[in-house]
Order: structure tokens, then sequence, then C-alpha cells
């Protein structure tokens, strides 16, 4: 019933899209950056999973501008249209539900600032004006009853004053108190055997910032990076657009073979394959990137897991790039993260770099802050040259000092409370999954759910994939289809779990009447 009804749903949109899949002659010289936008496995995918519009040559760029506006991927054509079409409970009931960004949704309410009503209560007790960073301002139409200070962090006091040095030029690898909190709260939170050091890190607007400074220095034009697939899919724009450095995937299957125990596991050998098969094409490979928490897998590597796959690229004298920017949402109290800074003795410490942020642990996506520690100082020197382009404001970093501090606070409130939300939204969305008999992977770290549609493909193929993907936004729900994450097997999509309940209800509730039969409810 479901396979019919899709099929009818998607009949009219196959036809418009094969009317519209025009291409025009791209000029050489900018071939080499759509070559590194597409994965070592594209040939394999159908030319309509990167775009589906005619694409239209602009006199006005050059050949590099014209390449990086005709890009579009999956997610950002799926973020592109839920932006314009956002879902809102009294401006835009019928806007679309989104499923497919990976943001923490789930506590607000412990962060949010209201600062009008700050603002008016201290100008009554201290009759003078303050300074009020743009990166927390939002306006209220209405009169607010202010909870207890502890329960809003972002309204206290501290939050509110400004140094003047915050207001000037910064060292472009971040203000040093900045540099200082980071590296204590590293040393604590990733159980570092010895207190990391402040002049190893590097803060950048956002960890898209810090994959493009780090592919800029650590490779060249021509060069590539290994990197396990399913990855999140945003990489590959992040690694290319700037610096035409490519990904050579690592293929993971959903049927465990060989020595895997799990589904989608990585392993060593598999590593060795895969730059084989690099080494074959020509292709000189330069890093390994590893997801730790795994996006979109959940998957969390054990310490004798991390190890060999540092020992494997020393052999081969790779950097590792190791991005932990989910190593606080681990919610299920019996699963330990295993951070790369906590192991004692590192195998290539001169080629190992990890990466963190506030996007996802602090439920802000909004302010752009990633960084990445690395005990390499000519990477270091390379990357203040390069913090210039991609700095973060002086009030945005004074704020992000007096969070990582307040340890107190983390530690008692925000941090548990935060890991029973996402533990509780979790467990809504897998029981409604096993209601439907789809399968998934049952992990406890991240955002995401990754299941496996498949049964509602007419057949196991990418563009059918890509036309149910199309069906769940038609009806105003956005979700994440797996090739937008590179993954081999046709008719897995990650869900985003990380929303309030009555917004997951909701977005369940629309696909079922659109569809007419339950697809997760």
């Amino acid at each position: 019933m479901l396979t019919r009804v899709l099929s009818s749903s998607r009949g009219t949109e196959d036809q418009s899209a094969s009317t519209s899949r025009e291409t025009f002659p791209v000029p050489s010289t900018s071939q080499t950056l759509l070559s590194c936008l597409l994965p070592n496995s594209a040939k394999t995918v159908p030319s309509m999973l990167w775009g589906d519009q005619t694409a239209q040559y602009s006199p006005y760029l050059s050949r590099r501008g014209n390449s990086m506006r005709l890009h579009q991927g999956i997610l950002q054509e799926g973020y592109n249209q839920y932006h314009a079409n956002k879902h809102d409970e009294n401006s835009n009931p019928h806007g679309i539900i989104n499923f497919g960004t990976s943001e923490n949704k789930l506590c607000f309410d412990l962060l949010q600032k209201r600062v009008r009503d700050v603002i008016y209560l201290f100008s009554i007790h201290k009759r003078r004006s303050f300074f009020i960073s743009a990166t927390i301002y939002n306006t209220l139409s209405t009169p607010l009853t202010l909870p207890s200070e502890e329960y809003y962090r972002l309204m206290r006091p501290d939050m509110l004053h400004i140094e003047p040095a915050f207001l000037q030029y910064p060292d472009w690898k971040g203000h040093s108190v900045l540099q200082e909190e980071v590296a204590k709260f590293l040393s604590d939170y990733c159980r570092s055997p010895k207190p990391l050091k402040p002049e190893n890190v590097v803060v950048m607007n956002g960890c898209g910032a810090v994959f493009s400074a780090l592919a800029a220095t650590l490779c060249d034009s021509e060069d590539a990076i290994l990197i396990p697939s399913p990855f999140y899919g945003v990489i590959t724009e992040d690694v290319g657009l700037y610096s035409t450095v490519k990904l050579h995937h690592v293929p993971l299957y959903s049927q465990p073979t060989g020595s895997d125990v799990r589904p989608f596991q990585l392993t060593v050998e598999k590593l060795e394959n895969s730059l084989k098969e690099a080494k074959k094409e020509g292709l000189n490979i330069k890093a390994l990137i590893l997801l730790n928490p795994h996006n979109p897998l959940g998957d969390v590597y054990s310490s004798e897991e991390l190890i060999s796959f540092l020992q494997f690229a020393k052999m081969h004298k790779l950097h590792v790039i190791v991005d932990e920017i989910y190593m606080l949402s681990v919610f299920n109290e019996t699963d330990t993260f295993c951070s790369v800074l906590s192991l004692d003795g590192l195998p290539d410490p001169q080629r190992t770099h990890v990466m963190w942020g506030v996007s996802k642990e602090f439920a802000m996506a909004g302010i752009r802050l990633g960084m990445v520690y690395s005990e390499n100082g000519d990477l270091v020197q390379a990357l203040d040259q390069l913090g210039y382009f991609h700095g973060v404001p002086g009030p945005t970093q004074y704020q992000m000092v007096q969070l990582l501090r307040d340890r107190d606070w983390l530690n008692s409130e925000f941090l548990p409370e935060n890991r029973h939300r996402l533990r509780e939204a979790h467990s809504f969305m897998i029981e409604e999954l096993k209601k439907l008999d789809i399968p998934f992977l049952h992990r406890s770290a991240g955002f995401f759910i990754w299941a496996d549609l498949s049964k509602y493909l007419k057949e196991k193929t990418f563009a059918e994939e890509l036309s149910l993907w199309r069906c769940f936004l038609k009806h105003k729900v956005l979700l994440s289809c797996g090739q937008a994450f590179s993954c081999v097997s046709p008719g897995w999509f990650r869900i985003i779990f990380t929303d309030r309940l009555h917004k997951l209800q909701l977005g369940l509730s629309i696909t079922l009447i659109h569809i007419s039969v339950p697809v997760f409810l």
C-alpha cells in the first residue's frame, strides 16, 4: 500500500525531473573543483543526485565562482527548502518539519536569554546601560516573567560584561583567555593524562571552517583524504570548495563481513584496502578523517580501535583529523566515550589533530565557534595565518569563556539534563521505528538514528532513494538520505530526534496524513 501511494506521489516529480536534467559545458579549468566535490564512487550514482535544476553559467563570475555557485548537494538542497518554508506553530503551521539538520533543540530553555527584561532590570538597579552582544539578542513583543537565574545560563550578569580587549583585533588563533579555558575544558572532559597546552589551541568560526583550514594547510590541491563512508556529507564541501582537496571513501557495509562484529564497522583492513585502491588510481593520500562519535552512524570507537587507526596512519605517514564534536552527547550511562586526547602516548602526535566545537553539545549551532588541538607547532602557525578569515567575534569568545569555566552549572545542571533529554527523545523515536519494523542502528551517541527504509523503495537504487526523499520533503518532512552521506547501500536515512516531543509527534503525524500509511508512526 505504501509503495503504491509513494509511486503515485512521485510520478509527476520523476517526469518533471527528467525534462530538467540538462547540462552545460563546464570550462576545463573548473572541472578540478567539480571533481573534488564528487566522491570517488560518483560514477555509480546517477547525475540527478548532484542537482536537478538546469545549470546556468554566469558571465559575472569566474570559472571557480561558477563551479561553487552551481554546486548543490542534497543536504544543501533540503536545507534551503526548509529555510524558505520553516514550520512555526503560529506563523507557518504548514511549513517543513526538520528531521534532517543535526541541531540540538532540546535545551534552548536552559540557555535562552530574554535580553529586554534583563536590560530593564539592570537599568533600574544600576541606572546605566549595558553592552549586549548581538549573538544572544532576542527581541520580545510582550513582557515576560524571568525564571530563576540558575535556569537561564545566558541571562547571568557575567555574560553581559564586555572587556575593551574583546572589541579589539585579537590573536587570530583566539583570545588567550579562551585558549586557556578550552585547554582546561578539553583536559577535563577528554580525560587527558596531562594538562593540554593553550598554545596548541586554534579557535575558528565553526568546525566547517576548521576542516577547510586543515585541508588547505595539510594538503595540496592534487591530494586526497581517506574518510570512512557513510560520513557527514558537508565535509566534502568543507575540504573541497576552497582547497579542491578530494575525499577518497573507505566503504562500510550494512552487512558485517569477515571479522566484523557490527554493521558499518571500520577496520584497519578496510583502511589498508582503500589506501591501496587510492594509490592505484594515482591519488596522493595525505590524511585520514575519523568522526568519533560518528555522524551518521552514532558509533563510538573504543580505545583499542582508535589506537589501531592511529598506528595505521603512522605507518603510512598520514595526518589524522579526529572530529569529536559529539563527545558530550553520549547519553547512555553504560557507554563510555574515549577521546584521542585521553590516550597516554599518541603513536604520532605531530600528525594527530583533534576538533571540537560548541554547536552540538551546547545547542548553539548559530554561535559559530569550533576549535582544533594540535601539538604540531608548524600547523598552528599556518592556521594562524588563516585565522584572519575565520575569526570569532570578541564578545562571543568572552561569552564562551564564561560558559566553559562554569563547571558547577555544566556538571550539576546542563550536561546531566541534556543527556536525560537526549535519552528520552531517542527512546521515543526508536519505539516508533520498532512499531513499524524498521531496522535501525541502536546507538547512544549524537542526535540521530541511522534507519533502513529500503523496504519502501520500489527498487533498491539511489534514484529511488532520492525519489523517496523528495516525497517526504514534498509532504513537509525533511530527512537526510543515505547518498548525501555517500552510503554505498540505497535506502538508509538519518533521522534527527533532538527536538521537543510535540514537534516530533507533529512531524510524524504530518507524514502519516499526507502519505496515508504510517511511515514512522
